[in-house]
């Protein structure tokens, strides 16, 4: 059997990225999101979002923008993230990265007025020391799944007995990623078992303008969030799902 989890991350950094993921539901193949709460969220979107099915998971956040906490080990001499994932992870202490981590969930919960279906990190910084620790500590709590980008953060999340995918698949660069060339590509060469997609559709607005990753993310639409994918998931007897289901 093959199963398979679309999660767009970012949900929350702007209305356009919004926009898109939820398009890309109501059209396509994503099935879960990853929230931003450290983002200005708009509660329509936010609302639109838990009625259209989506999976919704919390993207810890410790490389954008300003943290919830007073954490100084987390931030530069501005009070703003280290964007660097190895450098903000290098240079955290454990109890800053602690105390954010606990207040980014509490947020969740009071906007989204629901546990997360499963915890990610932006930019991948979940899978340095001492958030990889942090992180995998607050899904034990939260007794939620998290991802895997590679063998050892999957080995390391199924010895803590987290539940978390077989496989993983996805990438953000100086080129678009999800092609609908791609993700037809790689829906027919899916392994068995359970996989993740991660990706990055939206729709480009000024908000996006900082983003190394902006209008890459319309050519994303076009590879997740159209019938054609769609229909090719369906047509490959592949059973699309998130986080919650598992």
């Amino acid at each position: 059997m093959r199963r398979l989890i679309v999660n767009a991350d970012d949900f929350g950094l702007t209305r356009g990225v919004n926009a898109g993921i939820l398009a890309a539901r109501r059209h396509g193949i994503v099935t879960s999101t990853t929230v931003l709460v450290t983002a200005d969220l708009d509660r329509d979107q936010l609302a639109e979002a838990r009625a259209a099915g989506l999976g919704i998971g919390l993207h810890v956040n410790l490389t954008l923008g300003r943290p919830l906490t007073g954490a100084r080990s987390l931030v530069d001499p501005a009070g703003r993230f280290v964007r660097d994932a190895r450098h903000a992870a290098a240079r955290a202490e454990a109890k800053d990265v602690e105390r954010e981590v606990a207040a980014q969930i509490d947020r969740f919960l009071a906007v989204v007025k629901r546990a997360p279906t499963h915890l990610d990190t932006h930019h991948h910084v979940g899978l340095h020391a001492p958030v990889t620790g942090v992180v995998l500590a607050a899904a034990q709590r939260l007794g939620v799944p998290v991802r895997s980008q590679n063998a050892g953060a999957r080995a390391r999340a199924r010895s803590a007995g987290l539940r978390t995918p077989d496989h993983f698949f996805g990438e953000s660069g100086p080129g678009p990623y999800w092609s609908l060339a791609r993700t037809l590509a790689a829906l027919r060469r899916l392994p068995p078992g359970l996989s993740e997609f991660m990706t990055h559709p939206g729709w480009f607005d000024d908000g996006l303008a900082f983003s190394r990753y902006g209008r890459q993310r319309e050519t994303e639409m076009a590879g997740l969030g159209t019938p054609a994918a769609r229909a090719a998931a369906a047509a490959l007897g592949i059973t699309l799902c998130h986080f919650g289901q598992l």
